[in-house]
Formats: C-alpha cells, structure tokens, sequence
C-alpha cells in the first residue's frame, strides 16, 4: 500500500507539472495551483491542517494555503512530490492508511477535471489497496443519510452504511465509490438502483468527511 501511495503521489506531480497551475480541477473554484497548495498544507502545516476537521480553524487554514499557493509552481510541486518524514500524515508509519486514498483522489481531482478525461483501469492490487478506505469513508459520509446504502464493489466487498430504512444500492470498482463517497459524484462511473427520490438524494448529496 505504501508503494501505491507514492504511485499515485508521483503521477499526481507529474500530471501538475505537464499541466502548469492555471488549469481546472474537479475542486470546484480551485485550480491545479490550488490543489498543489492544499496537498503541501496537508502535510507541512499541521497547524492549519487541522482546520480539515475541527471548523473554527478553517479560516486558519485557507489562509495558510492562500499563502503557499502564492509560491513558484514549480517549487510547489516539487514539495508535492516528495513527502516530509516528519509529517503527521505522511510519515512511513501512517501513509498507507493515510495517503493511498488521498493521492488518488488528488490525482483523480486534476485528470477528471480536464475536459477530455478518460477512466483508468486500475490494477486489482490498487483496487485492493483502495477497498478498505470505501467502508470508512462510507460510514462517515453517509452516517446522517436517510437510508441503508448497499456498498458494492463486485470482486473486493460489500458494506452496509448509512442512517437505515430504504435501500439504495451503489455498485463500482472501489477507485470509482472512493470518489463518489468523497463528494465527486459527477465524475464517478458507478451504478446506483433504489428508490427514485432516494437515488436523487445520494446523487445530489454533499458528501465527503
């Protein structure tokens, strides 16, 4: 899983730098600049990091980011590419729990973002290796949502998620459900049957944890 995250963090640089900084993203408002400045945040500015999950520190934190994004792109993504041993996140201790999803988002972010994108088939070792982070982004993601939502990924699982009731069943590679659950449901390949007003709802949801 380590090798993975370095993968995806490598091809992730290397897709910024061809892109250069003015490009879009699917963070919405935020351009290739803007991700690179949040991944370096991330993972060198614990302090303003935090604002990821504590809210009163979000204004912190976009400030900082704001800050480093202002520095040469290039300078930024070389610290994009090469993860600080030192970091709360990245550290070899914790980056195969921490960055395998992440990076791949990211990286997800700026490819799904250009407008001639394409899916990637992904290895069944790098699926694997997403598989756990669905079930845990499922159940923070959805823990509020109104149904039983049936996590499918044919060949790796299934999870149960969700507040209960109807059920609402939603089918993909895991790669494909990590970025529905994550708030890109536009741009994920994934198959959703249930209830109509339901499977509206979870299209439409704001998602992410």
């Amino acid at each position: 899983m380590t090798r993975l995250a370095q993968v995806e963090r490598q091809a992730l640089a290397d897709l910024l730098l061809d892109l250069g900084p003015d490009q879009p993203t699917l963070c919405e408002g935020w351009t290739t600049r803007d991700l690179a400045a949040h991944v370096v945040t991330r993972e060198r500015r614990p302090d303003a990091s935090a604002g990821l999950v504590v809210p009163p520190l979000r204004g912190h934190l976009e400030r900082v980011r704001r800050r480093i994004a202002t520095r040469p792109y290039v300078e930024l993504v070389a610290l994009v590419r090469v993860a600080p041993w030192w970091s709360p996140v990245s550290n070899p201790l914790v980056e195969p729990l921490t960055n395998t999803v992440e990076f791949f988002i990211h990286h997800e972010d700026v490819r799904r973002g250009q407008p001639d994108w394409q899916p990637r088939s992904l290895s069944p070792e790098h699926e694997r290796a997403l598989w756990p982070s669905v079930g845990l982004m499922g159940r923070l993601a959805l823990r509020h949502f109104p149904a039983t939502v049936v996590l499918r990924a044919p060949g790796y699982g299934e999870r149960l998620v969700g507040a209960g009731g109807e059920q609402v069943h939603l089918t993909g590679p895991p790669g494909e459900l990590a970025m529905f659950l994550s708030g890109r449901q536009r741009a994920a390949r994934v198959e959703l049957d249930g209830p109509p007003e339901a499977v509206t709802r979870l299209r439409t949801a704001s998602l992410g944890m």
